[in-house]
């Protein structure tokens, strides 16, 4: 089931589709993070306004630098001895989807320790777009039963693997790390 899935997952998101999977923190809605089309079909879904911030998975840190111009020293450490799920919100974000970076130039960014998103973006090349896999307004969901059917009708692929995974998971911690290294703490999870 895992190989399948990454395979019908990569195929959709070459085409500009979205699809609904698991990530190191809650059930995500994902798209290609470089396409335009795709970011707008995800906030489509959502029904969300294009301000929102959605964030973006990478596989390693060494790809922070294609899509953020300086990158501090202290979010290697941060990456390296966080144990659970963080996602850095950086300044001068590049070469993605112009309606996913705002109009302050930051980009959210996780670094993914999870099996299926580790292989799905090596094998993809480009970061994915990851959000909760919920209306806007709703309660995001904890596992993948609690997802809202018209999530599940809405995207192009529902990936199998881990949908009878019944621990409850919780969005990552968000933290906004300046040029100079100061950082502010937005979320926890």
């Amino acid at each position: 089931m895992f190989k399948q899935d990454i395979e019908q997952a990569l195929d959709v998101l070459r085409k500009g589709g979205i699809i609904l999977y698991p990530t190191d923190t809650i059930w995500g809605i994902g798209c290609d993070a470089t396409n335009a089309e795709a970011v707008d079909k995800v906030n489509k879904l959502k029904g969300r306004t294009q301000d929102k911030n959605l964030i973006i998975l990478l596989e390693n840190d060494n790809k922070l630098v294609s899509y953020v111009r300086e990158i501090p020293d202290v979010a290697y450490e941060l990456i390296e001895y966080t144990d659970e799920p963080l996602t850095i919100i950086y300044s001068g974000a590049k070469n993605l989807a112009s309606n996913l970076i705002p109009k302050d130039g930051t980009i959210g960014i996780r670094i993914v320790k999870h099996d299926f998103c580790e292989e799905l973006i090596r094998r993809f090349r480009k970061p994915i777009v990851s959000t909760s896999a919920n209306f806007t307004n709703s309660p995001a969901p904890k596992t993948f039963n609690d997802i809202d059917q018209g999530i599940i009708e809405g995207v192009d692929y529902v990936v199998q693997y881990q949908q009878e995974n019944q621990q409850e998971n919780s969005a990552s911690t968000i933290i906004k790390l300046g040029p100079s290294g100061q950082f502010e703490l937005i979320r926890k999870s």
